[in-house]
């Protein structure tokens, strides 16, 4: 509770950060910057090994240009060596685990302390206040079921900026009645899934549902579906640019032009191909060194998402540095004979919650047609292959509300999946036309 009143307290400290001289970021950055690398090399095995074989100590990054010493991290990387991850100095036992969607098609589990937990809700929260998201406010996010513990007791019996969850997994019409009966001040949810929402809403031609502001993220939102929201609830959509791995990363403010990066929490850095870092204006993987997760640290991670340094300022005032972000893991929606889209990010979220998940070494879904979907397992330890498919067609269909006499999914298992053309790896893949998936939208 000590922990919980002290995170309060440093709370509006965190929203003046936003305004700092450009020189006293920096400033920030470097002096936690320093801390962390230190920290890293004394009580973390893997970036131990990583610095001794770069031929790298502590003391020779002091500047946010030095990190270029050290070599990128990936996700594969951390997911192959959890075990030496995390810090000598925490018990995982008492750490909280978080995992990411599993887009590549393998998750990664996360580890945070209880005081990360509550710098990331900070993080979070001074986007949404930015934006105009007061205290009392009620607020709906449509998410997925394993978030619905995430906010503390103490801020649920209180009420303030305490959301009210609706599942990604219920169907389009059963989301819209809850939130219609909640009404709420505040909306957010996947990309996607307010797409569908305002689809749904402009369809029965609502008008009881009165957002002030709605937030978007976890996938790329695009100029018209932006658009259609914001007309179909008549409220402004801020989107928000997140991971699993780091919480917020960048956010929209009122402008809603570029994204301000959380750079007080996280440096960023734009990289081309060769790891180098790129100018203004150019696109460029996005590597992250989180300057709070000590539990287990983020150094030069490359989070998998393409964006655009800018050294532009923003007309709101705030002096946090921004970023265009261009492309991401973008997914076609996938449709179900009965009209309704589904976000790829249901689908994954759904394989990744599956009892048996632990087996499931990377997984493919392809949907074929209206009624028909491939999915590719390549499997990971020896099991019963037939009643393992059995609890898995029960688990998809309980989930997604379908019958084996509306969608049939065929299983197959396979001993490589091998990556797309461009070197990428796609875990939902929909090869409807476009015009089967407008004509069954509409």
């Amino acid at each position: 509770m000590h922990q919980y009143f002290s995170a309060l307290y440093h709370f509006y400290g965190i929203i003046k950060r936003a305004y700092w001289r450009r020189e006293k970021l920096r400033q920030h950055q470097e002096r936690e910057l320093r801390k962390i690398i230190k920290y890293s090399y004394e009580n973390v095995p893997f970036y131990h090994r990583k610095f001794k074989e770069a031929g790298i100590k502590p003391n020779d990054i002091k500047t946010i240009e030095d990190l270029n010493k050290i070599p990128i991290t990936e996700k594969s990387e951390l997911r192959s060596n959890l075990d030496s991850v995390i810090s000598k100095e925490f018990n995982i036992r008492n750490l909280r685990m978080l995992s990411t969607s599993g887009s590549t098609g393998k998750p990664l589990h996360v580890f945070i302390s209880k005081k990360e937990d509550l710098l990331r809700k900070i993080k979070h929260l001074r986007a949404n206040i930015s934006c105009g998201q007061k205290f009392r406010d009620r607020w709906v996010a449509i998410t997925s079921p394993s978030h619905f513990s995430e906010v503390p007791s103490f801020q649920r019996m209180l009420g303030f900026f305490s959301p009210i969850f609706v599942s990604v997994f219920d169907n389009t019409e059963k989301q819209l009645s809850k939130i219609e009966e909640i009404k709420p001040d505040v909306l957010g949810g996947y990309s996607s899934s307010l797409l569908l929402l305002a689809k749904k809403a402009a369809e029965k031609n609502l008008d009881t549902i009165k957002p002030k502001i709605i937030f978007s993220g976890a996938e790329l939102i695009d100029d018209f579906s932006r658009r259609f929201i914001e007309k179909t609830f008549n409220a402004p959509v801020y989107d928000q640019y997140a991971i699993i791995e780091l919480e917020r990363i960048a956010w929209q403010c009122r402008e809603k032009e570029k994204y301000h990066i959380d750079a007080d929490f996280i440096i960023t850095q734009f990289v081309d191909e060769n790891g180098e870092e790129v100018s203004e204006g150019e696109s460029g993987q996005i590597v992250c060194t989180s300057l709070f997760n000590y539990a287990m640290p983020f150094i030069r991670y490359a989070v998998g998402d393409i964006g655009v340094p800018s050294n532009e300022e923003c007309p709101c005032g705030r002096t946090l540095p921004l970023m265009e972000v261009i492309e991401g893991r973008r997914d076609s929606l996938l449709v179900l004979p009965d009209g309704r889209f589904l976000s790829p990010r249901v689908m994954t979220i759904t394989m990744n919650s599956f009892k048996l998940s632990q087996y499931i070494d990377q997984f493919r879904i392809i949907q074929k047609d209206l009624d028909l979907f491939n999915i590719f397992i390549k499997k990971k330890g020896n099991f019963n292959e037939q009643a393992f498919k059995r609890e898995l067609l029960s688990h998809i269909r309980r989930n997604l509300n379908v019958t084996a006499q509306e969608v049939s999914f065929q299983i197959d298992f396979v001993d490589e999946i091998p990556l797309d053309k461009s070197g990428k790896f796609k875990a939902i893949i929909s090869e409807l036309s476009r015009y089967q998936q407008i004509k069954r939208g509409n």
